[in-house]
C-alpha cells in the first residue's frame, strides 16, 4: 500500500502527534508499505530523509519552534498524481496541510483518513480576544472536517464519544498510538540521577510534555510544594520545553522549591527513555489529552501513574491497578502520590501491572489495527463493503 501522510508538525519538532506519526510510519514500512510524508520545514531541521516532502513555513506567533506550513507547491500536484500515486491519504490535522491532503484525496478519488489527535477548542487561550466565539468556530470547523472524511480515528474511546457528541456522523474507529517497547531494552536507568545529580534516596516524580498552559504543569508545582510541606524527600523532573517555561521557573522560585524542580528542556529520544527508566513515579495533570501517549511510555518503564481524571487519560490509566485517577484537586493528587511513595508493596504491584498494560499497547499491535482500518476504507471506496464497522 502507498500511504500519503499530511501533517502540520513533524520532526525535529517534538510532540505526541509527531511521535505517533514516527511510530506508525516505522511499523508500516517494516510491514512493506510505502509511506510519503508531507510536512512543514523548520529552521533547525538538518537531515533530509527520503519520501519526506517539506513545505516552506513561518514561525507560529505563540511558539517560534512550531512552524506554520504554507500549503502551496507548483510541483506537488504533478508529482503526487504521476509519481507518488497514493492509495490512501491520512491527515493528522484539519488545518493547512491537512486541508491540502483532503484536497488531493478528492482529486485522486482515494480514501481520506483523519486522526483526531487534539482537542483544538481547548487551545483557545492562545487567542488574545474572543475566546468563546473562537471555541465555537473551532468546534464547528472540526466537525465539518471530520464529516468530510471517509474515516476518523480517535486515539481513545472517550474521544470517540466526544466526537459523536460534537456531531460527527462519519465512520469512527479507535486506534491508540502504540509504544515501541524495544527502546527500553538498551536504556540506562541510572542516567537521570547521574546527569542531574539527584540523591539516590530522593524519590523522582517525572512529567514529560510540552510546557504550555493546556498541559497544566503549574498544578504539579503546587503538588510538589505540598509534598515538601509534608516532609517528603522528593523532586519533580519536567521534561520538555514550551511557551510556559519561564513562567513555570518563576513559580517554582516563588514557591521556594529550589532544586526540588528540575527543568531538562527538550531531550533526545534516548534520554527521554532513560528518564522513564530512572524515575519512581509518573505524574500528569493535563486535562486536554486525547490519549496521553507519554502515560503509556512511562508505564513501559515500570512507572505507576498519578493523573488528573480527564478526557483520553481515563482510557490510559486503570484506576487502582496501574495508577490513580484523581480529581483536579491538589490535596487529593498529593495524597495519592504519597500513598504510592510510602507503600513498597502497592508500588511494586502497580509497577508490574503498568509494564503489563504497556505490553498490551505495543506499536506492532496498534499498527495492525490501523492497517485493518486502511483496508476497510479502501474496500468501502471501491464499493466492496457498505460500512466499515
Amino acid at each position: 500500500m502507498r500511504i500519503g501522510i499530511f501533517t502540520d508538525s513533524y520532526k525535529p519538532y517534538t510532540s505526541g502527534v509527531v511521535r505517533s506519526i514516527e511510530l506508525f510510519t516505522g511499523e508500516l514500512q517494516q510491514a512493506g508499505h510505502e509511506v510519503f510524508i508531507f510536512a512543514p520545514s523548520y529552521p533547525y531541521q538538518q537531515e533530509r530523509e527520503p519520501r519526506i516532502y517539506r513545505f516552506a513555513s513561518i514561525p507560529a506567533p505563540t511558539n517560534p519552534r512550531y512552524t506554520l506550513a504554507l500549503p502551496f507547491s507548483w510541483r506537488l500536484g504533478k508529482k503526487i498524481r504521476q509519481q507518488i500515486r497514493p492509495d490512501l491519504i491520512h491527515v493528522h490535522s484539519p488545518f493547512l496541510l491537512g486541508r491540502l491532503g483532503a484536497y488531493y484525496a478528492r482529486v485522486l478519488n482515494v480514501p481520506l483518513v483523519f486522526t483526531f489527535h487534539t482537542l483544538y477548542d481547548e487551545y483557545v487561550h492562545y487567542v488574545p480576544i474572543g475566546q468563546q466565539i473562537t471555541r465555537e468556530i473551532t468546534r464547528r470547523y472540526c466537525r465539518e472536517f471530520c464529516n468530510s472524511c471517509d474515516l476518523v480515528i480517535a486515539p481513545t474511546s472517550i474521544i470517540a464519544e466526544h466526537l459523536r457528541h460534537m456531531g460527527v456522523v462519519t465512520e469512527l474507529a479507535v486506534v491508540p498510538t502504540g509504544i515501541n517497547l524495544q527502546e527500553y531494552e538498551a536504556g540506562d536507568g541510572k542516567w537521570l540521577r547521574r546527569t542531574y545529580n539527584i540523591d539516590p534516596t530522593t524519590k523522582v516524580l517525572l512529567s514529560v510534555g510540552r510546557l504550555g498552559q493546556e498541559k497544566n504543569q503549574a498544578f504539579l508545582l503546587r503538588v510538589m510544594n505540598l509534598l515538601c510541606q509534608h516532609g517528603e524527600d522528593a523532586c519533580l523532573v519536567l521534561v520538555g520545553s514550551g511557551p510556559e517555561e519561564q513562567n513555570l521557573r518563576a513559580q517554582a522560585h516563588e514557591l521556594g522549591l529550589g532544586d526540588r524542580v528540575i527543568f531538562t528542556g527538550t531531550l533526545d529520544r534516548t534520554s527521554v527513555v532513560n528518564c522513564y527508566l530512572g524515575a519512581d513515579l509518573f505524574v500528569f495533570a493535563s486535562c486536554t489529552e486525547t490519549q496521553g501517549l507519554v502515560i503509556g511510555e512511562a508505564m513501559a518503564g515500570g512507572l505507576p501513574v498519578v493523573a488528573v481524571q480527564a478526557n483520553g487519560v481515563i482510557d490510559m490509566v486503570r484506576d487502582g491497578r496501574d495508577g490513580f485517577l484523581v480529581p483536579l484537586d491538589e490535596l487529593a493528587f498529593t495524597c495519592k502520590v504519597e500513598q504510592l511513595l510510602n507503600s513498597s508493596d502497592l508500588y511494586s504491584q502497580m509497577s508490574e501491572r503498568a509494564r503489563q498494560h504497556a505490553r498490551e499497547m505495543s506499536a506492532a499491535a496498534c499498527t495492525r489495527k490501523l492497517l485493518e482500518c486502511y483496508n476497510l476504507a479502501l474496500q468501502k471506496k471501491q464499493g466492496t463493503v457498505t460500512a466499515l464497522f
